[in-house]
């Protein structure tokens, strides 16, 4: 049925005014062109809206039904219309990210708070989870990007460097490497590691820089929380990537720039190719990229 928004509000025009003179002069239509118009409407709807006579027009009774039904239909519009130029206005939206805990804690939350300061009725959904889950979730639709670290990617989504960050070796400040300013991935070998879990970006990584050989596996866990206790309480040493180092910069914990096969981690910018992306998306991609861009030495 072609009814249109025209068809809508010439009939309330007209079911107001009871005269198709004022009623086109409303409309800025000349009055044959409404009577035109009302007939068009009439015929769409299978049935007379109006009885018509030489001094005015009133509405059948399926004429005050439809009334009811027009100021519905174009209540709607006005509701479906107003919420859509809020969203390209970034008045309201939502946005969805996966991305890697590491890449959460480092430089992705300052982000997010940057963002919903300037667009406070776009809502953020973030999912911190492992470099797979991110590809999942990119690649099911389920959330609109996501930063992490790619070995392989799916063919239907595309890749872009972000940014890249280096590794540190991290102990308590009373282990025996604690003094050093700078160690090589040859001098950590013959000391038991922290791990994280195979389905980690770190823990993916380090394994490539290390292979063929393999470092010694002391415990393996999944959360940076969970290895700064360990590493605070001398339980053990671990070697976290630059952008993960918040939860280690403690007076008990030191830091000591680790020298890699593989130097630098990649976070890549993941999406699905050639998707149409939501305004407030495209405006938290734009943050992203120019908060990067405005910080070489984290993008170098």
């Amino acid at each position: 049925m072609d009814i249109s928004t025209k068809h809508l509000k010439a009939f309330r025009v007209l079911a107001a005014e009871k005269n198709f003179t004022k009623a086109a002069n409303l409309c800025h239509l000349t009055q044959p062109a409404l009577s035109v118009l009302i007939q068009n409407l009439e015929q769409l709807v299978g049935t007379k809206l109006f009885i018509r006579n030489t001094r005015n027009v009133v509405l059948t009774p399926e004429g005050l039904l439809f009334e009811a039904i027009a100021d519905e239909l174009l209540q709607n519009f006005e509701n479906a219309f107003t919420e859509l130029k809020q969203h390209v206005s970034r008045q309201t939206g939502q946005v969805s990210v996966a991305a890697l805990p590491s890449v959460s804690v480092g430089c992705l939350i300052p982000v997010v708070a940057k963002f919903r300061q300037e667009y406070p009725g776009i809502s953020v959904s973030l999912f911190d989870v492992s470099a797979d889950e991110c590809l999942r979730l990119v690649n099911e639709k389920k959330v609109d990007f996501a930063l992490t670290s790619v070995v392989s990617l799916h063919p239907q989504l595309s890749c872009e460097k972000l940014c890249s960050d280096s590794f540190f070796l991290v102990c308590s400040k009373n282990h025996s490497l604690a003094s050093r300013k700078k160690l090589t991935h040859k001098e950590v070998m013959k000391y038991p590691i922290i791990q994280f879990a195979k389905s980690t970006s770190i823990r993916q990584h380090l394994d490539a820089s290390f292979y063929p050989e393999k470092l010694v596996s002391d415990m393996e866990v999944f959360n940076l929380s969970t290895v700064a206790g360990l590493v605070e309480n001398n339980i053990g040493i671990s070697i976290i990537p630059e952008m993960a180092l918040f939860p280690f910069i403690k007076p008990s914990i030191r830091a000591i720039p680790l020298e890699l096969a593989i130097p630098n981690r990649i976070i890549s910018l993941v999406r699905v190719r050639e998707n149409a992306q939501s305004v407030a998306a495209l405006t938290l991609i734009d943050l992203l990229k120019s908060t990067f861009s405005l910080n070489p030495e984290t993008s170098s």
